[in-house]
């Protein structure tokens, strides 16, 4: 057993479920990552976590809402890979709004290259495979998840993710979202978490701005409250922007209306090009806590976590 300190806490894994990882602390399972889920194709099948919660035991993500089945708690997702659908549901299509196509791929979990423990905290490695909706293997991706900084005394623990996407179709793959092909404010694609649904109408804070104004900004770092369902209180997620490898800027994918959902987002306005053998890199951070945190706690906790 790690020697721990006051206010803080182990995190230990499980596996003992096939298909998924239980990551706990302090009595709590914060996370459940579920590497082998059984969806429709049309969902577009790939590993998520959910449920995701709170040192106090709140949930703090949506499962399969009946508005957007394929959302799934946190989850890296790809929403126009070469005219290929790495994120679920309908595609868009200027002009035509959203169209149910044969295009749906998938991301294919294929192993563990590591699932550690060191230090009280959890370091899980894994590989996975990008495929079209014909099977065909477009990307091999190498991602990194680190469960870590549990405070019991802050009510806090952290979350880190980190991916590099290598292209290995023999072509040129084209990265975009509904944005890039016309649709305004719709720049979703990446690392994106779909809120409970009572965080709707949450509040949203960044370093420049507040609300929904947030849509498309480059803030180094987003944060997102909302109140509970089923237990009492309210939660704070920190989303920290990081890094991405291509040239084009995160932007924030942000709603608190009609749903909340937020995403760090490497194609938000402008298509990234892999030329074969390429690869993206991304990196991006987020807080989980207990309570509704105000600006000062925010920036505090933004310059503390900071990547």
């Amino acid at each position: 057993m790690p020697t721990t300190t006051a206010g803080t806490a182990p995190v230990t894994v499980d596996e003992s479920v096939p298909g998924r990882l239980a990551v706990r602390a302090a009595g709590v399972d914060l996370a459940t990552y579920v590497h082998d889920g059984d969806f429709a194709a049309s969902e577009s099948r790939k590993p998520y976590l959910h449920p995701l919660r709170t040192l106090g035991g709140a949930v703090v993500t949506g499962f399969r809402p009946n508005d957007h089945r394929w959302h799934k708690g946190l989850q890296m997702t790809a929403t126009d890979v070469s005219g290929q659908n790495l994120w679920g549901g309908g595609t868009y299509v200027h002009g035509r709004g959203y169209v149910p196509l044969d295009n749906v791929g998938s991301m294919r979990h294929e192993e563990f290259e590591a699932l550690e423990a060191p230090g009280g905290e959890v370091v899980v490695a894994e590989r996975l495979t990008w495929l079209s909706a014909a099977g065909q293997e477009w990307a091999d991706e190498r991602r990194r998840w680190r469960f870590h900084g549990v405070d019991t005394e802050r009510g806090l623990w952290v979350l880190d993710f980190a991916t590099e996407v290598r292209n290995v179709r023999g072509e040129a793959l084209e990265l975009g979202s509904p944005t890039t092909n016309g649709r305004p404010d719709a720049g979703y694609t990446g690392l994106f978490w779909r809120g409970p649904r009572g965080w709707r109408g949450g509040a949203i804070t960044t370093a420049d701005v507040t609300g929904e104004e947030a849509m498309g900004t480059t803030s180094p770092w987003l944060a997102y409250s909302g109140e509970h369902d089923e237990v009492d209180g309210r939660g704070t997620l920190l989303f920290l922007a990081g890094s991405s490898s291509a040239p084009v800027p995160l932007r924030w994918f942000v709603r608190h209306e009609p749903f909340a959902a937020v995403a760090p987002s490497f194609a938000f306005s402008e298509v990234v090009r892999l030329e074969p053998g390429e690869v993206l890199a991304l990196r991006h951070r987020v807080v989980v806590g207990d309570g509704a945190w105000d600006r000062e706690e925010i920036e505090a906790r933004a310059a503390e976590f900071a990547l």
